[in-house]
């Protein structure tokens, strides 16, 4: 996984979550706030969505067959995906219909100061762990912005633990204002409408991702950098002239596929085209680590002689 980052990244979201849904359900328990219900709701889904980040980790990681010969690298993409469902039907949906039915039953909190409390560490932890999640994704974003690491990663995991935290501390300061504003004014209402705006939020979060990891399921190919690192690489030797043309897709965050065709120099011995292909071949290796299989194809019609 791309590696040690990401997973170390997964796992401090997995234990802060944990225990953060723990805390929230507890203070739920006592208080009756609905914006705690659907805090705690969030985070426990946020718990398994980690672990289905993990599970998809280790299911990529199984060797190639012959049903399957180009492995099984999307497997991260498809359970980023799910986890992507999750967060809108266990995230979203949930805290719009709490909210509502709070907002129509108008019930008062009791000991409001707990779910204060519990919502103030709950914020120091999910700080943890994104900025955990920061930290690890900072050598991957590079000179991209948040919003561009976020649209243009092919490695799934950091963008959507990064997002969830965001979502979750937003959520948390959205909860904490529902539950202050319910306890100055005596007013629930305040609460339940805390509750709607973690579901719209958690619910615009989730469509984001749907968006992407759909994308990446149905295949995405190299970025323009990227693209022209491969087509550098491959027209910087001779007797290459020009890549005529070329596709790419990624089979998983680690593994790029390359097929091209390439024009050669006039009177190119059929024998030096293998050389020239197994040289381009490694250059492009060189330059994209991540171009795994490449299939270069020469323009014999117009390109070489016999030798």
């Amino acid at each position: 996984m791309s590696a040690s980052g990401g997973t170390k990244a997964i796992i401090a979201a997995l234990l802060a979550n944990a225990g953060i849904a723990l805390a929230k359900f507890v203070g739920y328990l006592v208080t009756g706030s609905s914006s705690m219900l659907a805090e705690s709701v969030h985070s426990v889904a946020d718990t398994s969505n980690q672990g289905l980040l993990l599970l998809g980790g280790k299911r990529a990681q199984r060797v190639a067959t012959s049903d399957h010969p180009f492995g099984y690298g999307r497997d991260r993409y498809f359970y980023s995906f799910v986890v992507a469902l999750l967060l809108f039907s266990l995230g979203s949906v949930f805290a719009l219909y709490e909210g509502i039915h709070k907002l129509e039953s108008h019930e008062p909190l009791t000991s409001p100061l707990v779910a204060v409390l519990i919502l103030v560490v709950a914020i120091g932890l999910e700080s943890y762990s994104f900025r955990t999640a920061i930290r690890e994704s900072r050598p991957l974003k590079g000179k991209l912005s948040w919003w561009g690491f976020i649209r243009q990663s092919k490695s799934p995991e950091l963008p959507v633990v990064l997002l969830e935290d965001f979502g979750a501390l937003i959520g948390l300061v959205l909860a904490l204002l529902g539950v202050g504003l319910a306890v100055l004014t005596g007013n629930p209402v305040f609460d339940a409408l805390g509750t709607i705006a973690i579901g719209v939020l958690l619910g615009v979060i989730a469509v984001i991702l749907i968006v992407e990891m759909k994308s990446l399921l149905i295949g995405e190919g190299a970025a323009q950098p990227v693209l022209r690192r491969i087509v550098g690489a491959i027209e910087e030797g001779d007797p290459v002239q020009r890549v005529i043309h070329i596709r790419t897709q990624y089979l998983g965050p680690e593994e790029l596929l390359v097929a091209a065709k390439i024009a050669l120099a006039p009177c190119t011995t059929i024998e030096d085209v293998a050389r020239t292909i197994d040289e381009a071949e490694q250059r492009v290796r060189s330059a994209v680590p991540e171009a795994r299989l490449i299939y270069l194809e020469p323009d014999l019609d117009r390109s070489a002689v016999p030798g």
